[in-house]
């Protein structure tokens, strides 16, 4: 869909890429910046070796024990997730034909997608953000604290999908989306997906096939991380902002072809807790 080449193959660089960019949360320029722009923003970051999905999970475990605590890194990522998406809806001349949908899991990507919610409200952006769980609140202590955020922001309106009714209400103007951001499941899963996320998957689906652009965050729901398989239904991106950096699993051809345009945000772990 997009006019842009992917990241998971790119030339290496003549000169060191120097790494001394501010953190996303940090970066008032940030909501600015095209894809281009953010692409260079994070350049040192997508040159780092990649990494999978179990090491990337202790990698969190000990960035915040050293003292990076796992809500800050979760404000780092869902700003960086707020730019790309900004960044996507103008480069498609979508950024005004209507809200930004952001879909959420209950886990801590569903935290990240409800972070960038409550940026691209606070740039001005109307969002609607619809929490895909049985459960009324998300179940990580981060992403529920980030959804209680939102219920004081203007703009953004919260929805609890907990099945086929709720989506399919959703669903129904869903060609107006300006772009439809996928924190369903921050890594792949054993066997079929299960509803209420699987309606959302194939939700999803219908979306991009009416045009409207999908963002994922971290990996395309249903892709893994490590490996790049797929479930079934699986989501297919236009563009996946992962963090800290690029996965094993978006470097294999499905996993690539999934994601679409890759951007590789840091988020802030420090030096020292990072063994990839």
């Amino acid at each position: 869909m997009l006019g842009y080449p992917s990241d998971a193959v790119t030339a290496a660089p003549t000169r060191p890429i120097r790494d001394d960019s501010p953190l996303p949360a940090d970066d008032p320029a940030l909501m600015t910046l095209d894809l281009r722009g953010l692409r260079r923003r994070w350049a040192a970051t997508a040159a780092r070796s990649p990494i999978g999905a179990e090491a990337m999970a202790g990698t969190d475990l000990r960035a915040q024990a050293f003292g990076m605590s796992g809500e800050r890194l979760m404000e780092h990522a869902g700003a960086a997730v707020a730019a790309a998406t900004r960044a996507l809806a103008e480069d498609t001349g979508r950024l005004a034909r209507g809200p930004i949908l952001v879909l959420c899991g209950s886990g801590n990507n569903g935290g990240d997608g409800l972070v960038a919610a409550r940026y691209l409200a606070a740039a001005g952006l109307d969002v609607v953000v619809a929490l895909v769980a049985s459960s009324a609140r998300p179940r990580t202590v981060d992403a529920a604290r980030n959804w209680d955020r939102l219920g004081a922001a203007t703009r953004v309106t919260r929805v609890h999908a907990t099945g086929g009714r709720d989506l399919a209400v959703l669903g129904g103007d869903i060609d107006r989306a300006a772009v439809i951001v996928d924190a369903l499941l921050g890594t792949g899963v054993t066997g079929g997906l299960r509803e209420p996320v699987r309606g959302a998957v194939e939700l999803i689906a219908r979306a991009r096939a009416l045009g409207v652009p999908v963002v994922s965050v971290d990996t395309p729901t249903a892709v893994d991380l490590s490996s790049g398989d797929p479930s079934e239904p699986v989501v297919q991106a236009d563009l996946t902002v992962t963090f800290h950096r690029p996965k094993t699993g978006l470097r294999t051809r499905r996993g690539a072809a999934l994601a679409g345009r890759i951007l590789v945000a840091p988020i802030g772990v420090p030096k020292d807790a990072d063994r990839g």
